[in-house]
């Protein structure tokens, strides 16, 4: 299908620029923007729920190297054939994050366990944590999704319509050389994640939402915006009967989320009443006669 493409989105010719010898990666440029502004709205709600300020910033120094790990772990091990499979691209390749491929369930994971080591460390109760950085993770992915853009991948199904994305021929998939303009799903997420951020914040302000259940309500709302964009996107990727993998993730994360939500609130109504943990009552050594 060739088209006029006057009227659709362009793709940047290329994502990387040289100042010098250091190359300058827009998808790292994103992904560090993205990050920047998640610890700052992260920083700004946890003062205002009680907790030490600045302390967001500090947890970021455990939580956003972990997360990058997991987030790498799980893109490649969700999507093993293209690095190990076959004429598969090998280790070198898979270790290459710059190159696009972060797996945001994998992210998440990762991240928590930086973040409750940091919350371990000064004493700080990780729920109110979560709760706190939740829009600005949101916030965050949708700054980081347009990486994909400069790197022209992760888009959806060849489409006709006026914010199609123009696709350089090298980066279409085999079967759609034909076509030349695809679904920005990239664009798609990056809006979707705004709106979830925004749901999330009033949602916290107009419910008082504690216990991890602002979190809980960002992780279900992206995974139902997720699954829809998996289903449009035509990139490789590891299939389960015929599925991708991630449309199964969506799934279980997303229903995980909202049986969180439901039994946290059963239980533990309202927000806590402090984000500190209380310390072990140590017994007192009888005193001597």
């Amino acid at each position: 299908m060739s088209v006029d493409v006057a009227g659709f989105i362009p793709s940047p010719s290329s994502g990387v620029w040289n100042l010098g010898p250091l190359p300058v990666r827009a998808y790292a440029l994103c992904s560090l923007i993205g990050i920047v502004v998640g610890v700052m709205v992260g920083n700004r709600r946890w003062a205002a729920r009680g907790g030490k300020s600045g302390f967001i910033t500090d947890a970021a120094l455990w939580a956003v190297p972990f997360g990058i790990v997991g987030a790498r772990l799980y893109h490649v091990c969700t999507d093993y054939p293209t690095y190990f499979g076959p004429n598969g691209l090998g280790l070198g390749a898979a270790l290459k994050v710059w190159n696009g491929g972060l797996g945001i369930w994998g992210a998440v994971v990762g991240g928590a366990l930086g973040a409750w080591i940091a919350c371990r460390r000064a004493g700080v109760l990780l729920p109110p944590v979560a709760d706190a950085i939740a829009p600005g993770v949101a916030f965050a992915q949708a700054i980081g999704r347009w990486g994909n853009w400069f790197n022209q991948e992760l888009f959806g199904s060849p489409t006709d319509l006026p914010w199609g994305l123009q696709i350089d021929p090298a980066n279409r998939p085999p079967g759609f050389a034909q076509y030349e303009t695809f679904h920005p799903t990239f664009l798609y997420e990056s809006m979707w994640c705004v709106l979830v951020a925004l749901l999330v914040i009033w949602a916290d302000k107009r419910f008082q939402l504690g216990h991890g259940r602002v979190f809980a309500l960002y992780v279900f709302s992206y995974c139902v915006g997720r699954l829809v964009f998996e289903l449009v996107r035509i990139d490789n990727a590891t299939l389960i009967f015929g599925v991708r993998v991630n449309v199964f993730t969506s799934i279980l994360v997303a229903l995980g989320a909202a049986t969180y939500f439901v039994v946290s609130a059963i239980k533990r109504p309202g927000r806590e009443a402090s984000v500190y943990r209380e310390p072990k009552v140590q017994d007192s050594a009888p005193v001597p006669a």
